[in-house]
């Protein structure tokens, strides 16, 4: 009687109390600046290991040579080379493994997680403000003021020193271009929280993403833009995010 009562108490500590997770968070990634973007997740468990889950996440993702330069006369900055910004949306689904279960009320949860799905890159173009004022030779004094703001290319902006600001970021909107791919990713979440109806974590892993043609973030004068660029976008990332249960 008492083996069964304690075999009894186990299983029932072993199964989870709720059958629905919901989570959103913020990314982290080596292909990111700062903050790479935001993910929501919703979890449905299926029994006491097994979970599947539907996700969406919006990132930026830069080219690894991106490098930031200032100009010293107007004290604007902007990448120097950079012809696109590229962001992604990623739905992804998966499965979800309960790896180490945490005690009901505290403690740490360890799961081993494996999704996949669509990519949908968005290629904005990357405007810059260039100088094409007329200056009299030998002087320099002003002839006329001619500032454009356009999406950099490397064949009309070939001087540095004349490219004075990063024009805003949704300059170039309208001219988006889509490009659709797909993803794969593999993680470890470690979830937190005292209380049963809400959840808080870290996930980390790797995500490998990959496009039928090279996506052009950066050009070059003389270089082919698919030798400067790439279809393949591996990276490691990190999550951090917050959620409930019900």
């Amino acid at each position: 009687m008492l083996g069964t009562s304690l075999r009894g108490q186990a299983q029932s500590n072993d199964e989870p109390s709720y059958r629905k997770e919901f989570t959103y968070g913020i990314n982290f990634n080596t292909r990111g600046g700062l903050i790479g973007g935001a993910a929501v997740r919703s979890t449905r468990v299926l029994d006491e290991k097994w979970s599947r889950f539907w996700g969406i996440e919006g990132v930026e993702v830069k080219h690894p040579k991106e490098q930031r330069v200032l100009n010293g006369s107007t004290g604007g900055s902007f990448v120097y080379g950079k012809s696109n910004y590229l962001f992604v949306i990623r739905p992804s689904f998966g499965m979800q493994r309960v790896i180490f279960r945490k005690a009901p009320e505290s403690g740490v949860q360890i799961n081993a997680l494996l999704g996949a799905g669509p990519s949908v890159g968005l290629l904005m173009p990357y405007y810059i403000y260039y100088d094409y004022t007329l200056r009299e030779p030998g002087t320099g004094r002003t002839v006329q003021e001619d500032i454009r703001s356009e999406q950099y290319d490397p064949e009309k902006h070939s001087s540095g020193e004349l490219i004075l600001d990063r024009a805003p970021i949704f300059s170039g909107a309208a001219e988006t271009k889509v490009r659709l791919g797909g993803h794969l990713r593999g993680a470890l979440s470690f979830e937190y929280g005292r209380y049963r109806d809400a959840v808080a974590g870290i996930e980390t892993g790797f995500l490998f993403e990959v496009y039928p043609k090279n996506l052009t973030i950066l050009r070059a004068p003389n270089i082919n833009d698919n030798t400067l660029n790439t279809n393949f976008f591996p990276s490691v990332y990190l999550t951090l995010y917050i959620g409930h249960r019900s």
